[in-house]
């Protein structure tokens, strides 16, 4: 198992396929906006799942250009969802993934993100900022706990 992961997790009060459709049909609407947030920096875009196995996650600007984050791994509807990820700052080649698994408790759904394979990146890669260990991982956690609260914000106002 890969030390350099993350997991964060949240709960949204719809069952699994809706909170999965949410996820995926409705990424634009929950996902935070903002340089910090999203890929073209100050442009904006619309963030959006191309469905299905193959289908990618990307981001379009008005300008119609598009930045691809990666291809869809697994698509399993209200149970799983796998992608690739990478930014800007990737070489050809580089790549992490992110794990979303949707999980049925009482009232709701168990979203659980995690993303994986920074092991395989370079220890001064740009994605890392000059830092290891538990303050990587803690920065990289942060961000997606953030982007996951933007989730269950957006399902509790629906």
């Amino acid at each position: 198992m890969s030390a350099d992961r993350v997991r964060v997790t949240t709960f949204v009060a719809v069952a699994p396929s809706d909170a999965f459709d949410v996820f995926t049909r409705e990424t634009d609407l929950w996902w935070r906006k903002g340089p910090r947030h999203r890929f073209g920096r100050e442009r904006r875009g619309v963030l959006q799942f191309e469905p299905g196995p193959g289908g990618r996650l990307f981001e379009q600007y008005d300008d119609r250009d598009v930045y691809e984050v990666g291809k869809v791994l697994v698509w399993s509807p209200g149970e799983r969802l796998v992608f690739e990820w990478r930014l800007r700052n990737f070489a050809p080649g580089e790549r992490t993934e992110v794990d979303v698994r949707f999980e049925g408790v009482d009232g709701g759904t168990r979203v659980t993100l995690e993303h994986r394979g920074f092991d395989a990146l370079p220890a001064d890669h740009p994605v890392r900022h000059g830092m290891t260990g538990e303050a990587f991982r803690s920065m990289i956690g942060l961000w997606w706990g953030d982007v996951v609260t933007g989730l269950r914000a957006h399902i509790s106002r629906r």
